[in-house]
């Protein structure tokens, strides 16, 4: 099996990014808050807007892509910390390290932006993904809010709870979120 590797895409990458968003939201609707109808109609402009708007990472292996992760702060007030959303990995892939290759290298450009802390939203009924974030070191904190999920009609009591992964020096969690 050959070595997974993961970068962080340019904006002139926006095509790679697309596919694998795409793919991803056909392949796991129910983990998105948003649909592959609804974003395969986006312009250039628009993908290119969302890649100046955080940071995207792809894991790739043999050439292919098998996952995908997000890092932004463009939607959080708490100063120096910042959001990682949008993960996915391919099916066939699961379980393999690709995960823990995205996390490991979206904290590291975390620091690298100089954020504090990173906050990870996980469903509180996703018992996997919340024992897998925090075997990574997030932290559940009392934080909590509504899930939104399209293409599922049993979600009207599905909520996130926010997890919180330290960054550098930083050892506590942070107040506000």
């Amino acid at each position: 099996m050959s070595e997974i590797s993961v970068r962080v895409l340019q904006e002139e990458d926006w095509p790679e990014y697309r596919d694998v968003r795409l793919r991803a939201l056909k392949e796991s609707p129910e983990a998105f808050v948003a649909s592959a109808a609804e974003e395969e109609d986006y312009d250039e402009d628009r993908w290119r807007s969302r890649m100046q708007r955080s940071r995207r990472l792809l894991a790739e292996q043999d050439e292919t892509v098998v996952g995908v992760v997000s890092v932004g702060s463009h939607k959080i007030e708490t100063p120096g910390a910042g959001e990682l959303f949008g993960l996915w990995v391919d099916p066939a892939k699961r379980g393999s390290g690709v995960a823990r290759k995205l996390l490991e290298a979206a904290a590291a450009q975390a620091r690298a932006d100089d954020l504090k802390h990173l906050i990870y939203w996980v469903g509180t009924d996703n018992g996997r993904a919340v024992a897998f974030a925090s075997s990574f070191g997030f932290r559940p904190t009392d934080n909590r809010r509504p899930m939104e999920i399209h293409g599922v009609d049993d979600a009207e009591d599905a909520e996130e709870l926010a997890m919180v992964l330290p960054l550098g020096n930083s050892s506590g969690v942070p107040t506000s979120l």
